[in-house]
């Protein structure tokens, strides 16, 4: 099976290589490896006689108009390139909470990405996944307001990357569910003592203010936003154990 990893040279998709070329044919696409999937450049190449490819690309500005472009611009492109190609199988990877935080520019982005997706013809599985332990660092870094972070404490269930692309090899080699799937991690903790705990673990001294208003990239939160609603896998890692690795690691 020739598997092509859009994004493969990243978080996810480097992780996703290493699970799935023991066994198949992987392509990582990247910029690094020639593919660009906002110019094409590479793309129609990458993607002959490709039976699945996997969208783990994210956008390199977070400005509301750069991702809208990206999403937008990439998506299509995707899509048309797998046309062409007959693949059998596309499968992107999303955010839990999507459709709930619009008044974000990042989630419309994401939305728009879904929606070409789901309206493309192509069989198709939209995993969307709660946001990854790795990234505990740039929400506190996002949530910054003169010094001080500012969260909100409504629930998150964060997962570590390893589990999100544990899964997504997995749904490479199913038959596409033309449905969305939400995946998660092990447990739920809200949003404010998550982010408390990792920078007590990276000894930054910044201050974690609670604020129910406090906005994330964006969009104002409910209690539930960010928690899957019916998640089909749930990830084996706890924060706790992975944080203590990270910092046995440094």
């Amino acid at each position: 099976m020739k598997i092509v990893l859009i994004g493969g040279t990243g978080l996810i998709g480097s992780q996703m290589a290493k699970l799935l070329s023991e066994q198949h044919e992987v392509i990582a696409a990247s910029p690094k490896t020639g593919v660009n999937t906002l110019t094409k450049e590479g793309l129609e190449k990458a993607l002959e006689k490709a039976d699945v490819v996997v969208d783990v690309s994210n956008s390199p500005s977070f400005a509301d108009d750069d991702v809208m472009d990206f999403f937008k611009t990439s998506t299509s492109n995707i899509v048309a390139a797998c046309k062409k190609a007959g693949v059998k199988h596309l499968i992107i990877l999303s955010v839990v909470g999507t459709a709930q935080l619009q008044e974000s520019g990042y989630f419309r982005a994401k939305q728009v990405q879904e929606d070409l997706i789901r309206a493309s013809g192509l069989p198709y599985t939209i995993v969307q996944a709660t946001q990854f332990f790795e990234f505990a660092g740039s929400i506190a870094y996002m949530c910054t307001v003169d010094g001080k972070v500012m969260l909100s404490n409504s629930l998150s269930q964060p997962i570590a990357s390893i589990d999100v692309a544990t899964f997504m090899s997995q749904t490479a080699l199913q038959p596409p569910a033309n449905a969305t799937q939400e995946i998660g991690g092990p447990q739920e903790i809200a949003l404010d003592q998550w982010i408390s705990q990792y920078l007590k673990a990276v000894q930054k001294p910044m201050k974690v203010v609670t604020d129910s208003d406090a906005l994330y990239s964006g969009a104002g939160l409910k209690e539930r936003s960010l928690v899957p609603e019916s998640p089909v896998f749930l990830g084996s890692i706890h924060y706790v154990n992975w944080i203590k690795e990270q910092e046995n690691k440094s």
